[in-house]
């Protein structure tokens, strides 16, 4: 049954290197059923409703793309833009989690739109390279400085907005230490290093007595906290058509690269470097952000991690179903969830700023009109604490260069629709 409905044999596969490959793209990925509970508790947000919400969306959206989809690319709320959705949008705009939530589900029904349409492609390939690469390294750079803020390592000062601070505080000292454990396990090539690095700084934390062990196995918590509890009136409110923008735009982008680069890597690409069924992998990867702001937390996407179970030789959605039902199987150990403090959790986020950060190579370092508006959108997420005034301003100087250079050809239609977008934004909203 398996190999019929999968085509395993078609993709050079077996039943055994499927679920091998399925496990190892779950211990690369673990860490976000500890981290995205953490980062939306800041919310307000019930932290256990929120760890079954994680997943539970990763589940359903995984399985969606290994069943339907057939690729062995798995799914799970996305870094960034869950700090995003707690710190730009609850407590940078003020708005509730409630509200956050609905924009959530919006961005996700017109990607379920834009998945479905026929100009989904041309919409991806309008933004310019040097944007998107700025986009993710600045979301890395947005990430890397919420894990230093959460670890003590940097903390405010009046004078210079922000400054180093006590390193001889124990959570400063673990979060450092946890952050080199994950490099080196990484280096080494140790499937789940960011896990591994998340679970040995919780126990020695705990042991040194300054975090409480909460249990390992229970029963999974109560999901009513944030199940159906999203507020979509308050999302259609037109100061949040930036939020729900971006929430789109980053997805969008991202997923799109994410698809790109983990089916290049399994060789799944056609003769013209095109994805095959790439509608039902971009429908998988919408549907799964409307059904995770339903049961309750911030936008799905899929994850680069992928690459690690591709590499261990999964070809097909069976990887994906793995990674799903262990997913499930993580519901179990919400206690464990509960024992991870902040200090363990920052250098997962800090890791993670690293991966995100590499795209900065990317750029044109030759031309000035694409080097310079991309710094600035990476340069602006962490330094106004937004991801979206980063895209915004990354936008509008990208357009304003382009024109003044007379070079307005190399500037998209889009481009200059999301600059106008933005500089309206700025002004009356």
């Amino acid at each position: 049954m398996l190999e019929k409905f999968f085509d395993l044999r078609g993709h050079g596969t077996t039943v055994k290197t499927e679920v091998i490959a399925g496990i190892t793209t779950f211990l690369t990925m673990a860490y976000i059923a500890f981290v995205n509970p953490a980062i939306l508790s800041d919310a307000g947000m019930d932290f256990g409703a929120v760890f079954v919400a994680t997943c539970i969306a990763a589940a359903v959206g995984t399985l969606i793309m290994g069943l339907y989809a057939n690729y062995p690319i798995a799914l799970a709320p996305g870094m960034g833009l869950n700090a995003f959705f707690t710190y730009g949008v609850v407590l940078g705009m003020g708005h509730t989690w409630q509200v956050a939530l609905g924009a959530v589900f919006l961005s996700g029904i017109l990607f379920v739109i834009l998945s479905i349409l026929p100009v989904r492609e041309w919409i991806i390939n309008a933004i310019p390279k040097g944007l998107k690469m700025a986009i993710s390294a600045g979301i890395g750079l947005f990430l890397g400085i919420i894990a230093l803020k959460n670890a003590g390592i940097v903390v405010d000062h009046p004078a210079t907005l922000v400054t180093i601070g006590d390193l001889t505080a124990w959570p400063a000292l673990l979060a450092l230490f946890g952050f080199t454990i994950m490099v080196a396990l990484d280096r080494l090539r140790v499937p789940g290093a960011v896990i591994i690095g998340i679970l040995a700084i919780t126990a020695i934390g705990v042991l040194l007595g300054v975090s409480e062990f909460k249990g390992v196995v229970a029963l999974p918590p109560d999901p009513s906290p944030t199940f159906l509890q999203l507020d979509l009136a308050g999302a259609f409110k037109i100061a949040l058509l930036s939020v729900v923008f971006t929430f789109l735009f980053v997805d969008l982008f991202d997923t799109a690269g994410t698809l790109i680069g983990v089916a290049h890597r399994a060789g799944l690409l056609d003769a013209e470097g095109k994805l095959p069924r790439l509608r039902q992998a971009l429908m998988a990867d919408s549907s799964s952000s409307v059904i995770g702001s339903v049961v309750g937390t911030s936008t799905t996407t899929s994850y680069i991690e992928s690459a690690a179970g591709i590499k261990a030789g999964g070809r097909t959605g069976l990887t994906a179903v793995v990674v799903a039902l262990l997913f499930l199987l993580t519901l179990f150990f919400a206690p464990l969830a509960g024992t991870v403090p902040a200090f363990a959790t920052a250098p997962a986020l800090l890791f993670v700023a690293c991966l995100m950060t590499r795209g900065l190579a990317e750029i044109d370092w030759e031309d000035v009109t694409e080097y310079a508006p991309a710094v600035l959108t990476a340069l602006a997420m962490p330094l106004t604490f937004s991801i979206a005034h980063g895209i915004g301003l990354g936008f509008i100087a990208y357009a304003l260069v382009k024109i003044l250079t007379g070079r307005i050809s190399e500037c998209s239609v889009a481009v200059l629709i999301i600059a106008a977008a933005f500089v309206l934004k700025f002004a009356f909203l």
